[in-house]
């Protein structure tokens, strides 16, 4: 099997229900954090442009990074990242929802979180994507005509921003 520096592809034996035994190949893969940067108007939210090699395409998505540094809590990573990629600091940072987004395949662990009071920082963009990414408003108004022509097609982003705008309509 494969042996990468950030994923690694193994075969797993697993025992169904049942008792039977199967093997299935695994993508083993770090954890992610994103986050939905509200700003304080409380319908827009900071999003990346940046593009995807396996796609080859841009995308619109939230910001987001890799649990890659050892000993590092997911809130420390996300107020990290928050940093890097849209040039903010959160005052207030909540565990929205984690998830693991292809379970059939990967181990990988997304957690999602809300990121609130933001304060403008100089950005610290790392790596060739962050390099080249871009900051875009979005106002969550729009969300549902987003999701369906395609202008959002990353499912953390369409998870984070339906949770978001779910929860501002609560009264």
């Amino acid at each position: 099997m494969a042996q990468l520096d950030r994923l690694r592809v193994v075969r797993g034996r697993y025992e169904a229900p049942d008792g039977s035994t199967f093997e299935r190949d695994v993508v083993r893969n770090q954890a992610v954090v994103a986050m939905v940067p509200l700003l304080d108007d409380g319908r827009t939210v900071l999003l990346v442009r940046q593009y995807r090699g396996p796609i080859d395409r841009d995308l619109l998505e939230l910001p987001a990074g890799l649990c890659d540094v050892p000993g590092e809590e997911p809130e420390a990573t996300a107020r990290r990242e928050l940093i890097e990629e849209v040039g903010r600091e959160s005052g207030t940072l909540e565990l929205l929802a984690s998830y693991f987004p292809a379970a059939g395949f990967s181990d990988q662990f997304v957690r999602l979180f809300l990121a609130t009071e933001l304060t403008e920082v100089p950005a610290d963009r790392q790596g060739i994507e962050e390099a080249h990414m871009t900051v875009e408003t979005f106002d969550l108004a729009g969300l549902d005509a987003a999701i369906a022509d395609g202008t959002l097609a990353d499912s953390k982003t369409i998870i984070g921003l339906l949770l978001v705008r779910d929860r501002l309509r609560e009264p």
